[in-house]
């Protein structure tokens, strides 16, 4: 188990021990859409939907938004401002649910291009101050600071301004000695906030929180621990470890304790290699595979391309390839189609996807596509047989 380190006696003075960062943008895609937009600061902003939405160009250079009103569609949020979420408004909410809430909040399109931009952009900034990190996503990261001889507060304020230079963005960070304690504080101060959390602030800033709060509770475990009276991390903390064994089995149980009293072993991985790379996309409106052949077919070679951009990225290739299908009803299939050698090229994908796809029935309305490749190897030792340029979606089944 970690091992607490002791509130110094002197604040300006680096703490001993184990320190462990994580940062997280605020709003990260609405942020990166203001940058562009700034006239839309203060007001509710949506992030969503098409490129049919894209701001309008006015002839005296100014911009006409679209409203959330304006959606019609079944995509969901992918993110929103603090101001929209004041209303009720948060990601991955159906956005028909959401224009219900805020109808008047301006929609835009997602740019996922230059949100990856940005993110590679604090990331190095970062990495400039603190270069032990993990990668957690488009947004956030862990940083080990165990090495750098700096007090937490001034060296954490060093990586917020250097992202603020390099972005323009705001982000939140929490020092603590573990993990588990560093995600829960970037939270307690959001927007903007900067958190020093030592194992002696567990009882009064950790345990009156929810027990949804810590990462890894999930809704489920959530509700279950509030049938039982456990609504906080402190219920969970003075729980008798025996009622909990009993409605969780021993080793979630045993995690909980430890969670709750603050305690996380893990290290910051610096470094680890993808299983797979993903790309899929849902579509608005349902499409059938012969109806709408033609569109189905544009979208399918735009996800592998799309893939071979990725793996292109992070110098891989990959042996097997698979499709993902999600009908009209919900229901999902995935097949996988293992090659003699790996690939990294669109052509070659999109091939051995489309030999996933005489698999499946096609004779049903889809809602999702995706691509996959895995089996990773690094690029060098990619081989792409050369392969006609277009190809059906799918054969008839």
């Amino acid at each position: 188990m970690s091992t607490a380190f002791p509130r110094p006696s002197d604040p300006s003075a680096p703490p001993a021990g184990r320190r462990i960062a994580h940062l997280d943008m605020d709003a990260f895609y609405a942020s990166v859409e203001l940058l562009r937009y700034p006239e839309l600061r203060g007001r509710p902003v949506v992030v969503g939907g098409r490129g049919r939405y894209a701001p309008e160009r006015l002839p005296d250079g100014t911009f006409r938004f679209a409203r959330l009103a304006d959606y019609v569609g079944r995509g969901v949020v992918t993110t929103s401002t603090y101001e929209a979420r004041a209303l009720g408004v948060f990601s991955a909410m159906g956005m028909m649910k959401a224009a219900r809430l805020a109808p008047e909040a301006v929609l835009l399109p997602a740019d996922f291009d230059a949100y990856r931009h940005y993110s590679r952009l604090f990331k190095q900034a970062v990495a400039r101050i603190a270069p032990r990190i993990e990668n957690r996503g488009i947004d956030e990261i862990y940083i080990d600071l165990s090495d750098i001889d700096e007090a937490s507060e001034p060296l954490a304020r060093r990586i917020k301004e250097a992202v603020r230079a390099a972005t323009g963005l705001s982000c939140s960070i929490a020092v603590a000695p573990n993990k588990l304690l560093a995600k829960i504080g970037s939270e307690l101060d959001k927007p903007d906030g900067l958190t020093v959390l030592t194992m002696d602030d567990v009882p009064a800033r950790i345990w009156p929180l929810p027990a949804r709060k810590v990462n890894g509770i999930g809704p489920k475990s959530a509700e279950k621990l509030a049938a039982l009276g456990l609504d906080t991390v402190g219920d969970i903390a003075a729980a008798d470890p025996a009622l909990l064994r009993a409605h969780f089995g021993r080793s979630y149980a045993e995690w909980l304790i430890e969670a709750a009293h603050g305690r996380d072993d893990r290290p910051v991985v610096t470094h680890s290699e993808p299983k797979s790379i993903s790309r899929e996309t849902t579509f608005e409106h349902d499409l059938h595979p012969r109806a709408d052949r033609e569109a189905l077919s544009a979208i399918f070679t735009s996800l592998c391309e799309r893939l071979e951009d990725d793996l292109a990225r992070k110098r891989v290739a990959g042996r097997t390839v698979g499709i993902k299908l999600r009908y009209a009803d919900f229901s999902t299939v995935t097949r996988d189609h293992t090659l003699p050698a790996p690939v990294a090229d669109a052509a070659a994908i999109r091939r051995a996807a489309g030999e996933c796809l005489r698999r499946v029935p096609l004779d049903r309305r889809l809602r999702l596509l995706g691509v996959r490749v895995s089996s990773l190897c690094p690029a060098e030792q990619a081989f792409s047989a050369p392969v006609q340029a277009q190809l059906p979606l799918a054969t008839t089944a």
